[in-house]
């Protein structure tokens, strides 16, 4: 994978030389491991809001969405309605997506049903970490199908394999930071030192 080193004289992956705003997401957030399940439903939802589009334009909407979405807590957007459907369609600061809108609402609920089995959306989604070091550009992987296919099984929508991964490298269940990236180390050992719900 390319390196792109910024003004610091950091190496880091290549892709974070799409924007500024790029660099601060790659340093702080993407590959750190997540174990909220808020945050873990969060992630999940704008993975399918961005199929299609680029994650910097979900990126930029992001607080925009948490606005409009509960702030992603799944127990109240379970709870949303058509007449949400119809307010969120009018939001200009999110994707109006009827589709992806609806999936959200939907996850929300098939979330609820998953910490009423599985105690947590994390004790369930951890289990689909990836041990191998990564660090290779791929769309998918076997547990990222793994994963999508039994998440689909559960209900869940816009959760395809290339979107699941997207979610895994996010949320650190792998370890995608390329060799040589200055972040690479950090978060090999925060997943590590990681306590992961079982």
């Amino acid at each position: 994978m390319a390196l792109f080193t910024g003004e610091d004289g950091r190496a880091r992956c290549g892709w974070c030389a799409a924007t500024p705003g790029y660099v601060q997401y790659h340093d702080h957030e993407w590959g750190f491991p997540v174990t909220d399940d808020i945050r873990l439903f969060e992630k999940l939802c704008l993975e399918g809001f961005q199929s299609g589009l680029s994650w910097r334009t979900i990126l930029e909407k992001r607080e925009n969405f948490r606005a409009a979405f509960a702030g992603f807590d799944f127990r109240k957007v379970a709870e949303f309605g058509p007449e949400d459907v119809e307010r969120l369609l009018q939001d200009k600061g999110i994707v109006r997506h009827r589709g992806k809108i609806e999936a959200t609402i939907n996850n929300a609920r098939r979330a609820c049903e998953m910490v009423a089995e599985e105690g947590s959306l994390a004790a369930f989604l951890w289990r689909y970490e990836e041990t191998e070091p990564g660090g290779v550009v791929r769309p998918t992987s076997p547990l990222s199908e793994a994963l999508s296919k039994e998440l689909r099984k559960r209900g869940w929508k816009f959760v395809g394999p290339t979107t699941v991964y997207a979610f895994m490298q996010a949320m650190g269940l792998v370890n995608d930071h390329a060799e040589g990236c200055a972040v690479r180390a950090e978060v090999a050992a925060r997943r590590a030192a990681a306590a992961v719900p079982k």
